[in-house]
């Protein structure tokens, strides 16, 4: 009898990098990744431009601020995108290595970015700019969780392109044979010749990203979500906390979390399971975003 090999997908030959320059010493290229990122804000900016132009959506039929405003106010989102994913990368997940070496921090074109430390980082931004222009701050933060999953569902594109951030090995039909031998480093016991794995960047693309920003879209420009204040950021800052607690079962976790003793990389044991990184700051999301939903539906609605 001939065993069958499991049908793996290889890798996609997708270059990361778009085009380069290259004059002398000097080298400029454009990576996916960054390509992202501009996609994201640029069509964050217009989208929330958008919803300012119909005073309907908003409580009392009175958005929070003008349409050209939003333009100030990217300028202090990407600031902060970039500082706290930086920071969240540094202080969650190699803070022993850039505490030997605080130079490398600076270096954020090498990559090290944590969707977390992001986050705390455009929240700090926003209040300072919602305070600044006299915004409120709950429904500025419903303004940008409506389009926070654009930038987040393209940034798990790229990290696919990329080949990182992939999963665990699986002998799922749809796994992917990821490219690099820190990708193809299997248990000594992998049965196949090819290690293939989860390809967890496209499940939190549609699930952080595709399906998460359907239903905000929804409830904001169908179900008058943007006159509850809060409840946008509630159901976004709950539903990727959901999203990333549940990609995470199938998500390699970190390398320096990884050891003989840990080879799952739970950072927190509970009996015979365990919590990942990601799991662990995920959860005070999830809670925070249930409390940021019950506060707004119990306020009393507001006039349509």
């Amino acid at each position: 009898m001939i065993a069958t090999l499991p049908a793996f997908i290889p890798f996609p030959d997708i270059a990361p990098e778009l085009f380069a320059i290259e004059i002398g010493n000097f080298r400029f290229a454009l990576r996916w990744y960054a390509l992202a990122y501009i996609a994201g804000f640029l069509l964050g900016w217009w989208l929330i431009a958008a919803a300012l132009r119909r005073p309907a959506l908003w409580l009392r039929n009175t958005p929070p601020m003008a349409p050209g405003s939003v333009e100030s106010l990217l300028t202090w989102v990407i600031v902060g995108t970039i500082i706290g994913g930086r920071l969240g990368f540094v202080l969650f997940y190699q803070p022993a290595y850039y505490l030997a070496y605080p130079a490398e921090i600076l270096r954020v074109w090498e990559g090290g970015m944590a969707f977390h430390g992001g986050l705390a980082g455009v929240i700090v931004a926003g209040l300072i700019w919602a305070r600044r222009n006299g915004v409120p701050a709950l429904q500025l933060g419903d303004a940008m969780a409506m389009v926070a999953p654009i930038g987040i569902g393209l940034g798990r594109l790229s990290n696919f392109i990329n080949a990182e951030l992939w999963g665990r090995p699986t002998e799922m039909p749809w796994g992917v044979v990821f490219p690099g031998a820190a990708a193809q480093s299997c248990p000594w016991d992998w049965p196949h010749a090819v290690c293939a794995r989860h390809p967890t960047q496209l499940y939190e693309a549609g699930l952080e990203g595709l399906i998460l920003g359907a239903v905000l879209l929804w409830l904001a420009w169908r179900r008058g979500a943007l006159r509850r204040p809060g409840l946008l950021t509630g159901v976004f800052v709950g539903g990727y906390g959901l999203a990333r607690f549940i990609v995470e079962i199938w998500r390699e976790a970190d390398a320096q979390f990884i050891t003989p003793e840990n080879p799952m990389g739970h950072v927190l044991s509970l009996g015979p399971l365990g919590v990942t990184m990601g799991q662990l700051l995920s959860l005070p999301m999830i809670a925070a975003g249930l409390w940021l939903i019950w506060r707004a539906r119990a306020a009393p609605p507001a006039p349509a």
